[in-house]
């Protein structure tokens, strides 16, 4: 068993060793490659996946013919449509990998035999769920009311590690900036530590 996604997992129910040998028996390990379209707008998301290694973005396109990136997803993240993939509807969105990922894949049947074996596990994707929807709930509120600044700080906070791993310009689509002002943004944030840290030295030598 794969100690991260058992980890992620038992965040919400704890599994006896043969729930765990039988949840095992269900996964679905993919190697996809960086850059690769593992889901389409306009069709209907067939898959929720739990990215082992590797990082995705899940995007669409607006009414000018721009990618608009909705969410990341890097190691220990779950990413799909979520309304496509439960409503079976069609989807508005695209997923993409943006590094070799290395991926858990789970369909409606794969999660149909886990809930008929393992009940309580339906519980604990309904929470996954749940949280997912916080989560692009609070997006759509700091777009309206947050600054630029701000919501370049909640990113970092948010995922740390992915401004070393993706190019600026997604970042900057997913905060409805351009990729100039993330450079601004960030100038800024250098300039303010460097007060602080000069600051903090000159009262130390005080």
């Amino acid at each position: 068993m794969d100690d991260m996604i058992l980890n992620n997992i038992s965040r919400f129910t704890s599994l006896t060793t043969d729930e765990k040998r039988f949840f095992e028996s269900v996964l679905e390990l993919r190697m996809i490659p960086k850059k690769t379209i593992i889901h389409h707008e306009g069709d209907i998301c067939q898959f929720e996946g739990f990215i082992k290694k590797g990082c995705a973005r899940v995007y669409y396109m607006d009414q000018s013919g721009c990618e608009v990136t909705l969410s990341f997803a890097i190691e220990d993240c779950w990413i799909t449509d979520i309304c496509s993939f439960y409503e079976k509807s069609i989807s508005d969105f695209t997923i993409e990998t943006l590094e070799d990922t290395e991926m858990y894949v789970f369909t409606l049947e794969t999660k149909e035999k886990l809930f008929a074996k393992i009940p309580k596990l339906e519980r604990s994707f309904r929470l996954l769920v749940q949280r997912n929807l916080s989560v692009f709930q609070n997006r759509l509120v700091n777009m309206i009311l947050k600054s630029a600044t701000e919501r370049y700080l909640e990113f970092i906070k948010m995922y740390p590690s992915v401004p070393a791993r993706v190019p600026q310009y997604y970042i900057a689509s997913y905060l409805g900036v351009s990729p100039a002002f993330i450079s601004t943004i960030r100038k800024r944030l250098c300039g303010n530590k460097y007060i602080i840290l000069l600051n903090t030295l000159i009262m130390n030598i005080l």
